[in-house]
């Protein structure tokens, strides 16, 4: 298992506008192609303006197969003209579970 954590800095007063058309507009076909989203979040405290959100895969390959699905989506990319104008910055890190882990 694989937990793959996305992070966006949004311009300083649009991550309301961010939230409200991810909710619209891009939610659905995220977890339609992508499948187990773990959760989506909002920054209180250290960087601020930041949203993030995680998703659970099997390995790599489900991972690479679940997100070219989405790519080769056109609402997607719709989607992403809409809001790429609140995005300042985008990281993206894959993690793995210990073996201790709960979420193993």
């Amino acid at each position: 298992m694989i937990l793959d954590e996305r992070s966006y800095s949004i311009h300083p007063a649009h991550v309301r506008d961010y939230l409200d058309t991810y909710v619209r507009e891009g939610m659905a076909l995220q977890v339609q192609h992508l499948g187990r989203l773990l959760g989506w979040f909002t920054t209180d405290t250290g960087t601020v303006n930041e949203v993030v959100h995680m998703w659970l895969y099997d390995d790599l390959a489900d991972r690479e197969r679940r997100r070219s699905a989405l790519e080769a989506d056109p609402l997607w990319w719709a989607f992403r003209a809409k809001t790429s104008p609140y995005v300042q910055s985008m990281r993206s890190r894959l993690l793995r579970p210990t073996g201790f882990s709960p979420l193993r």
